[in-house]
C-alpha cells in the first residue's frame, strides 16, 4: 500500500484550516504545513495536526511556496490541498480505497476539483487538477500565480472529488493582478498561460478593454491548451457584452466552434447574445442546441454541467414565451423541472404557465 504526504501552503486559514485537515487526515501518513505570514492562529491550529509546521517567506509566487512545501515530504505520493477545500465522506473512503490498490508506478492521479455549488449542494462547476503525485517523479510547480504541477508519465484519472468550500474570499482583491503586473513591469514577458491567466484578472477587475487586448494575444499565439482557448472565447465575447459591443461579442463566442466540437457554455452564451438583441427566435435556437448536448466527460477542462440541461431549457422555456409559443414554452419548463424540480424558476415558469394556458 503507498503512503501520501498531504502538502499545503496557508496564511490566516484560521476559519478553515481544521476543517480541512480533519476531512483528510484519516487517509494520509503525513501532514506538512508551510506557513506564508500568517498573523492569526493558523499556524497554532495546524500544531494540533502536526508537528511539521513550517515558515516561507512570501515571494509573490505561489510555486515557490508550493515546492516548499513539497520538499518537506518523506512518502510515496504527495497530496495537495489549499485551506478552504475538503473531502467528502465518500471521497475519503474513496481516498483510502485508492491507497490499497493504486499501482505504485502510476505518476500522477487526477481528481475532480467540484468548486461550483448549487442551493442543494449539486455540482454546477468542476475540472480535473493534478492532485496526488509520485513524490520520486520529483514534479515541480511553475507559474508564479494560478499555479501549475509540471508533470508527466504515467497518469490515473479518478472519480474522487476534492470539493472547494470558500468562506473568506476577499472579494475585488487584486493581489493576483498586482502579482502579474510587477512582472510585465519588471521587462519579463509572461508565459501563455500566464497571459490567459492575467487576461482573466483583468476581465474580473472590469478592465474590458485591457482584457481584450491580452485575450487576443493570447488566442493569437496558438499555444495555449485548448480548454484556455475556450475559456478566452467566452470571456472576450463577455467583455465585448460588457462595453456594448454585441456583433464583437458574437464573433467571439463563435470563433469556439472552429477549435473543437460546440460546448454548452459557448452555445448558451450565442443564445444570451441574441436574447439580449431581442432575437428571441435565434436564442431558441442556440439555447436548444445546448440542451441536447453531452456534457464533457474527458477534458480536464472548465465543465458548468447545468449548462447541458437545466440552463438552456429555463432559457427555451423564456424564449418560446416571448414568441407565443405557450404550450413549447411550458413543455421546456417541464424538461428543466426533471433537473431542478425544486428550483424557483421552474416553480414560477409552472404556475404561469398553467393561469396561461388555463
Amino acid at each position: 500500500m503507498i503512503t501520501i504526504s498531504l502538502c499545503m501552503i496557508v496564511k490566516n486559514e484560521e476559519a478553515t484550516l481544521a476543517r480541512a485537515l480533519e476531512s483528510v487526515k484519516d487517509a494520509v501518513d503525513e501532514i506538512v504545513i508551510a506557513d506564508t505570514g500568517s498573523t492569526d492562529s493558523t499556524m497554532e491550529i495546524a500544531r494540533q495536526f502536526t508537528d511539521k509546521v513550517f515558515n516561507f517567506k512570501w515571494i509573490d509566487d505561489f510555486s515557490a511556496a508550493r515546492n516548499f512545501s513539497f520538499s518537506k515530504a518523506t512518502q510515496d505520493y504527495i497530496l495537495w490541498m489549499d485551506a478552504d477545500d475538503v473531502f467528502l465522506e465518500e471521497d475519503l473512503q474513496k481516498l483510502k480505497e485508492l491507497k490499497k490498490t493504486l499501482d505504485p508506478t502510476t505518476d500522477v492521479v487526477m481528481f475532480k476539483y467540484n468548486t461550483g455549488f448549487d442551493a442543494q449542494g449539486r455540482v454546477t462547476f468542476s475540472y480535473y487538477r493534478e492532485r496526488l503525485v509520485r513524490r520520486a517523479g520529483n514534479f515541480k510547480w511553475k507559474e508564479p500565480v494560478h499555479e501549475v504541477i509540471d508533470t508527466s508519465g504515467n497518469y490515473l484519472t479518478s472519480d474522487i472529488a476534492v470539493s472547494h468550500k470558500k468562506e473568506n474570499y476577499e472579494h475585488g482583491s487584486k493581489r493576483n493582478l498586482q502579482i502579474y503586473e510587477a512582472i510585465i513591469n519588471s521587462g519579463q514577458e509572461l508565459s501563455v498561460r500566464g497571459n490567459y491567466y492575467y487576461a482573466r484578472e483583468l476581465y474580473t477587475h472590469a478592465m474590458y478593454e485591457k482584457a481584450i487586448e491580452q485575450f487576443e494575444k493570447f488566442l493569437a499565439n496558438g499555444k495555449g491548451w485548448i480548454e484556455d482557448k475556450l475559456g478566452a472565447c467566452e470571456l472576450m465575447a463577455r467583455c465585448y457584452m460588457a462595453t456594448e459591443q454585441d456583433e464583437k461579442a458574437l464573433l467571439s463566442a463563435l470563433h469556439s466552434f472552429s477549435l473543437t466540437i460546440p460546448r454548452g457554455e459557448l452555445c448558451c452564451l450565442v443564445g444570451e447574445i441574441f436574447k439580449k438583441q431581442n432575437n428571441f427566435a435565434n436564442a431558441l435556437f442556440w439555447y436548444d442546441l445546448a440542451a441536447k448536448l453531452p456534457i464533457p466527460k474527458s477534458t480536464f477542462g472548465f465543465v458548468k454541467p447545468d449548462y447541458y440541461n437545466f440552463v438552456p431549457l429555463v432559457e427555451c422555456a423564456v424564449c418560446c414565451d416571448k414568441l407565443k409559443r405557450y404550450k413549447e414554452a411550458e413543455e421546456y419548463n417541464e424538461k428543466a423541472a426533471a433537473f431542478k424540480p425544486e428550483h424557483p424558476s421552474v416553480l414560477h415558469n409552472r404556475s404561469y404557465f398553467k393561469k396561461l394556458l388555463s
